[in-house]
C-alpha cells in the first residue's frame, strides 16, 4: 500500500470515525430531548390532575356542608344557603336539592321540572356518587359532571377539569380510570388520546410527543407535535458538523447539559429569570362614572427568545413552588418604577396595582422591597395598590400582619378574583382590606339567565356594606359597563376600555384618555 493509498484510508477512515461519533450523537441529542420533552410534558399532566382533584374535592366539601342543614327544603333560607355555597366554593357551577332521586330546587329557585338523578359512574371514597358527561336541563347545552350526596348534588363544567393555561399547540385530556372524559383544553382529538392512554407515553405514529400519568382514578393526557422539538434539535445538531471526533464528543456531553438545563422548565425559568426575560403590561383601570382612566393593573408577561409571549398562569405556580417567585416580584416592582414614575409623580390620582403570589404576602419582604424602589422616586404609597388572591390570604396570621403594615405605610391592598376561592367571606371579615375586585366569571352573567347571573348584585351590595372600593375585572360589552354604573361600582377594567398594553401604548392611551376627559 503506497503512501497515496495509506492518506486514502486514513482519510476514509477518520471520516468514517468522524461520521459514526456525529451519528451517535445525533442519537443521543434526539433521545435527551425527546426524554426532557416527556419530562416537561409530564409536569403539564400533573398540573392537570392536581387541578382535577383540586375541583372534585372543593365540590365534595360543598356538599357536605349541607349534611346538617335545619332550615325547610328549598325553602328561601335554603336556597340562600345553597347560592352563597356556590358563590364560595370554587369550581361549582349550581347546587340542587335532590331527594328520592328528584330535582326540585336549585341555587336559583325551584326547579321547573322534576329531573331525575343520573346513573351514577362511580363513588368517591367519602360516599359523593359522580355521573360524569351529563347535559343537565337547567344547566344549558353544555357537557358536565354532577356529584351527589344524601340529598344534594353540584354541577362542574367540564372546562374546569383541565382548566389550566399552556401554550396554544399543548392539549390536554383529563379522563376516569374507565375511559369517562372528564375536561379538555386545546381540543385534542380523542382517537389519538384513547389510543395514547392504551399505549402508555413515548411517541405516536401521528407525530405526537405525549405523557400519560394515572393518580386515584384520574387519567392525564399531555400531547404536543414532535415537530416542536424538531428545529431545536436541528440546530444543535448543524453545530456538530464541521467538528471533528474530538469536538464531536465534547459537543455530545455539552448536550447532554444544555438539552437538559434548557428543555426543563425549572431550568427554562432560571435562565428567564437571569436574563431579565419578564416584561410589564398595564391593563388600565377605569373610573365608570366619569371614563376617566386612574390607574392600570401591572401583569406580568414571560417573553420567549423566540418572541412567545407566555401568560402567568403557566410559570407563576412553578416559581411560586421553587421559591424563584420573588426574583420575579422583584422584576415586577423594578418595571413598574421605571415605566411609570414619571407619569405617576405628574398625576397622583393615578395608581398602579401590583398582584402579589402568597409567598409574597406570607413573607412581608415585598414591603421592604417597595420601600427601597420607591425610595426617592417622588412616587408615593398611596399610588401602588397591592393585589392578591385568596390563596395569599391562606396564612390569615401571616397575611394580617402583612397587610395591616402595608395599610400603615399608606398601600392599598385588594383581594383579587372575589368569588372563586374557597372562603372569600372569611377573608373579607377577617382581613382589613380597602378593595375588592369582582372576577370576570361573574361579570359574565350580567344580562343573562345564567344560574349566577343573580350572584354579581350580591358581591357589590356586600362590598359596600363592607366599605370596600369596587373594581369589576372583565368588562367586555357597553351593557354590562352600563349595569355597573348603575349599581355605583367605583372602577372597571377589560377589553371594552383596552387590552393590557405594553408601557409606552398604556402612556399613550393614558394621555389621550385624559384629553378626551379634558374635552368633554
Amino acid at each position: 500500500m503506497n503512501r497515496k493509498q495509506v492518506m486514502i484510508f486514513a482519510t476514509l477512515l477518520a471520516l468514517a470515525g468522524v461520521a459514526g461519533a456525529l451519528a451517535l450523537t445525533f442519537f443521543v441529542s434526539w433521545n435527551l430531548a425527546v426524554s426532557a420533552e416527556e419530562e416537561r410534558l409530564q409536569l403539564f399532566s400533573q398540573l392537570a390532575l392536581d387541578r382535577s382533584t383540586m375541583t372534585f374535592t372543593s365540590a365534595a366539601k360543598a356538599l357536605h356542608k349541607f349534611e346538617h342543614l335545619s332550615v325547610k327544603p328549598c325553602s328561601e333560607d335554603h336556597i340562600r344557603h345553597m347560592r352563597l355555597v356556590t358563590v364560595t366554593t370554587q369550581n361549582i357551577e349550581d347546587i340542587g336539592y335532590i331527594p328520592n332521586g328528584l330535582l326540585e330546587c336549585t341555587a336559583g329557585g325551584p326547579a321547573p321540572n322534576h329531573i331525575k338523578q343520573y346513573p351514577v359512574d362511580f363513588t368517591l371514597p367519602d360516599g359523593v356518587a359522580v355521573s360524569v358527561g351529563v347535559t343537565p336541563e337547567f344547566g344549558g347545552d353544555q357537557t358536565m359532571t354532577s356529584l351527589y350526596y344524601k340529598s344534594h348534588m353540584v354541577l362542574i363544567a367540564s372546562g374546569r377539569f383541565a382548566d389550566v393555561i399552556l401554550e396554544p399547540d399543548v392539549q390536554l385530556a383529563v379522563l376516569t380510570s374507565a375511559g369517562k372524559l372528564l375536561g379538555t383544553l386545546h381540543d385534542p382529538d380523542m382517537e389519538t388520546v384513547n389510543a395514547i392512554v392504551r399505549k402508555g407515553a413515548g411517541i405516536q405514529k401521528k407525530g405526537t410527543l405525549f405523557s400519560v400519568l394515572r393518580d386515584s382514578g384520574l387519567v392525564a393526557v399531555a400531547i404536543e407535535p414532535r415537530s416542536k422539538i424538531i428545529a431545536q434539535l436541528r440546530r444543535e445538531q448543524m453545530m456538530l458538523l464541521p467538528l471533528g471526533l474530538l469536538s464531536a464528543l465534547l459537543i455530545v456531553a455539552a448536550i447532554v447539559v444544555l438539552s437538559r438545563r434548557r428543555l426543563s422548565p425549572l431550568g427554562e425559568l432560571k435562565i428567564g429569570i437571569e436574563r431579565r426575560e419578564f416584561v410589564v403590561h398595564y391593563q388600565p383601570i377605569i373610573e365608570l362614572k366619569t371614563g376617566m382612566c386612574v390607574g392600570a393593573e401591572a401583569l406580568v408577561r414571560w417573553q420567549r427568545p423566540s418572541g412567545y409571549m407566555m401568560a402567568p398562569d403557566l410559570f407563576i405556580p412553578l416559581a411560586e413552588d421553587s421559591g424563584l417567585i420573588f426574583a420575579i416580584t422583584d422584576q415586577v416592582v423594578d418595571a413598574v418604577v421605571r415605566d411609570m414614575k414619571n407619569i405617576l409623580v405628574m398625576n397622583r390620582r393615578l395608581h398602579i396595582a401590583i398582584n402579589l403570589s402568597a409567598r409574597d404576602i406570607k413573607s412581608g419582604r415585598i414591603l421592604t422591597v417597595l420601600g427601597k424602589a420607591l425610595h426617592d422616586t417622588g412616587i408615593h404609597p398611596q399610588q401602588i395598590w397591592l393585589e392578591a388572591t385568596e390563596r395569599g390570604f391562606m396564612d390569615i396570621s401571616a397575611a394580617l400582619g402583612t397587610i395591616t403594615k402595608a395599610r400603615q405605610l399608606g398601600y392599598t391592598v385588594a383581594i383579587d378574583d372575589f368569588g372563586t376561592g374557597y372562603s372569600s367571606l372569611a377573608y373579607l371579615q377577617g382581613l382589613p382590606l380597602d378593595a375588592l375586585k369582582i372576577d370576570k366569571a361573574f361579570i359574565d352573567t350580567i344580562g343573562t339567565d345564567a344560574l349566577t347571573s343573580s350572584v354579581t348584585p350580591h358581591i357589590i351590595d356586600l362590598a359596600k356594606t363592607l366599605e370596600l372600593k369596587i373594581v369589576a375585572e372583565g368588562i367586555e360589552t357597553q351593557a354590562q359597563a352600563d349595569y355597573l354604573v348603575m349599581r355605583e361600582v367605583d372602577y372597571g377594567q377589560g377589553w371594552l376600555f383596552a387590552k393590557a398594553l405594553p408601557a409606552p401604548a398604556f402612556l399613550d392611551f393614558y394621555q389621550k384618555n385624559i384629553a378626551a376627559r379634558a374635552e368633554t
